[in-house]
């Protein structure tokens, strides 16, 4: 268990002690993709979905998902949450539409987490309003693509 910090000395998970870790302005992003046919997005572009507004209440879930995310993840401290940006892009070329998360806080733990489940619900959400619409829409490729703060400092993903 050589290096994983939510396990202690005998193996069992723990919240991780943060207290003597100085307060740092913290940002991380995370994006993700939900595919559907040109048919369904139209709908998404269109606004004719049965539910409603899809991107403004996926955008809305997300925000809500990242300020819940220590409620779901055993382990993640609760944080407070300094911004929460959602960014929901139609792509025709897909087709479907790509979700990407900012968050940021000025703490003594990352928010890379949060910007996870930001997008997480984000697509759940849109999966949600549209499966009257199809059924096999695909989430897919979530992962963080930037972190900046901490120890660790700087994490960007290859594109």
């Amino acid at each position: 268990m050589s290096g994983l910090t939510h396990f202690d000395s005998g193996g069992a998970a723990h919240m991780v002690d943060v207290s003597a870790k100085p307060v740092s302005a913290r940002t991380a992003v995370a994006e993700g993709f939900i595919t559907m046919s040109a048919e369904t997005l139209d709908l998404v572009m269109q606004g004719t979905a049965k539910k409603g507004d899809v991107l403004g209440t996926a955008r809305l879930a997300g925000i809500m998902g990242a300020k819940k995310t220590a409620d779901l993840i055993p382990l993640c401290h609760p944080l407070a949450l300094s911004k929460v940006a959602i960014d929901l892009t139609p792509m025709p070329e897909l087709p479907g539409v790509r979700v990407t998360a900012k968050v940021k806080t000025s703490g003594q733990t990352g928010v890379e987490m949060e910007a996870l489940t930001a997008v997480s619900v984000a697509c759940l959400t849109i999966y949600d309003m549209l499966k009257v619409a199809q059924k096999d829409m695909q989430i897919s490729r979530i992962r963080l693509v930037l972190k900046e703060g901490g120890k660790s400092g700087r994490y960007e993903a290859d594109l």
